[in-house]
């Protein structure tokens, strides 16, 4: 794209890097890499203010919290109209992108209790306890696909904690991460807290370098996150990096079907299925198979067009190339010896006949050595594989490389509970299929979905962005009136 086919509020906000609505390939902004030398700025401002920021009482950055969730609550629309315009979203889906993240902030209004030490009186006159620190400058490498609620995981609950934050959106989205920034600076967050910084992979091997950047908080694709994790670990930092995902759906034959459709049609196709929580495949069981018919009819129906349409069901995908990417793997089914059952290639909406539209694809009789399912599509395409028994279907999940999510439909709950404990997935939602938990729990991806020890937001995401300090003191009772001193080495007693 090399011209300005219409003008764009955020055009005054980032420059430089050219980067396109979605859903007409205009362009609505420019993105700039930021210099090294505006790199080292960055850091240092944060590093400033972390000598300050850490000694703020914990019901100072309570409050900053508090302050915050209501300024995003205010902004939703303003925030939602961002993310449709940069990403493609539906404005609905826009705002649930929001508010996912908003309650990540209400979470850290909990601060002073998650930051709760524990002590022991280990001896006579002597007690041990711990404390929680802050690490000092983190940073934050966000994914196009969330832009509010993956900043929100991230930025908010390091701040509480005391630490400050370098934080890199999406090159292709930046536009919430902004407004989220403006926000924050109006809640009460200092300058130097909270810096954000713009770019590619310039930006990234900085941050992985920067022996002042403590921790590394990334999501994205499994390309970007082995390389972080590794680059970053390589120099000694600390990193939670969320990959890629294949998460499939069970379909017990005694599952409430319409119920079951419904929850799968919206799982597989919402968001045009750029979630890595998706539910991208789904696993007929038995009898269950005998309701692909009526999941293709309710695929069909659904409404694709621009993000800004109320009809819409989904929006474009985020470029070009992905869209290509999605159909080169749909071909690639249909090369293997899978069907293509609902083909959504070609998708023109009125008025929208350059977007970057994929509608509905469903692909049946899928095998698990076929590329398409090996890898993570990040479009609206679900898989379908077919299995006689549920130990079959346990065994097809658990031989795939990935970890994030899975869901089963069931009416038993023998079956549930079965699914559940021999199912070696991070989170598991039972008739709930995208089971995302809400940030008083963490999100507990596993296996290669993740790397690193510590996961993203609650009690995980506050060990993550913090260590323990363990004091031993010991001020003995007779000190209050002797004035002897005392030689011996003291002893536990």
């Amino acid at each position: 794209m090399s011209a300005l086919l219409r003008p764009s509020p955020l055009l005054a906000k980032t420059q430089l890097y050219i980067n396109g609505d979605a859903a007409t390939q205009e362009i609505v902004t420019y993105v700039p890499q930021t210099t090294q030398a505006e790199l080292r700025e960055a850091t240092r401002a944060a590093e400033s203010a972390f000598k300050t920021w850490r000694k703020s009482s914990v019901l100072t950055r309570q409050r900053v919290m508090l302050d915050l969730q209501a300024l995003i609550r205010q902004n939703m629309d303003r925030l939602a109209h961002s993310i449709t315009l940069e990403q493609g979203k539906t404005f609905p889906d826009a705002k649930g992108d929001v508010l996912r993240g908003l309650q990540v902030v209400e979470a850290a209004c909990g601060i002073p209790t998650s930051l709760l030490g524990e002590k022991l009186a280990v001896a006579r006159d002597m007690d041990t306890y711990t404390i929680r620190e802050p690490l000092g400058v983190t940073a934050g490498i966000a994914p196009f696909n969330f832009p509010a609620m993956i900043p929100l995981w991230m930025f908010p609950l390091s701040i509480a904690c005391g630490n400050t934050m370098v934080l890199k959106p999406s090159e292709r989205d930046p536009g919430a991460t902004m407004i989220l920034a403006k926000l924050a600076e109006e809640a009460g967050v200092p300058k130097g807290v909270l810096n954000v910084v713009q770019g590619g992979v310039d930006t990234v091997n900085y941050m992985c370098d920067e022996p002042a950047i403590k921790a590394i908080s990334f999501v994205g694709s499994d390309h970007a996150g082995k390389y972080i994790y590794e680059r970053g670990t390589k120099n000694g930092k600390r990193v939670q990096a969320n990959l890629g995902a294949k998460n499939h759906g069970v379909i017990m034959p005694d599952a409430n079907k319409n119920h079951t459709l419904n929850q799968l049609v919206g799982a597989a196709f919402g968001a045009a299925g750029q979630r890595c929580m998706a539910l991208s495949t789904v696993v007929f069981v038995g009898e269950s198979k005998e309701w692909l018919p009526e999941l293709v009819e309710r695929s069909r129906k659904l409404v694709v067009t621009s993000g800004f349409d109320k009809d819409a069901d989904l929006g474009p995908m985020i470029t070009p190339q992905a869209l290509k990417r999605a159909e080169d793997l749909i071909q690639s089914g249909i090369d293997e010896g899978a069907e293509v059952i609902l083909d959504g290639r070609g998708h023109k909406p009125k008025g929208f006949e350059n977007g970057n539209f994929l509608a509905p694809t469903i692909i049946s009789g899928v095998k698990t050595h076929m590329r398409c399912y090996q890898e993570e599509i990040f479009g609206p395409v679900l898989v379908c594989l077919f299995v006689d028994t549920l130990d079959e279907a346990i065994e097809l999940i658990n031989n795939n490389r990935y970890g994030n999510g899975t869901a089963i439909f069931t009416n038993s709950g023998s079956v549930a509970r079965k699914f559940q404990e021999e199912i070696d997935v991070g989170q598991v939602g039972i008739n709930v299929p995208i089971p995302v938990p809400l940030p008083m729990f963490s999100f507990t991806g596993s296996r290669g979905s993740i790397m690193g020890d510590l996961n993203f937001y609650g009690k995980s995401g506050v060990q993550f962005y913090t260590s323990i300090k363990t004091v031993t003191s010991l001020w003995r009772s007779e000190d209050a009136t002797s004035t002897q001193a005392a030689v011996n080495m003291p002893t536990m007693r």
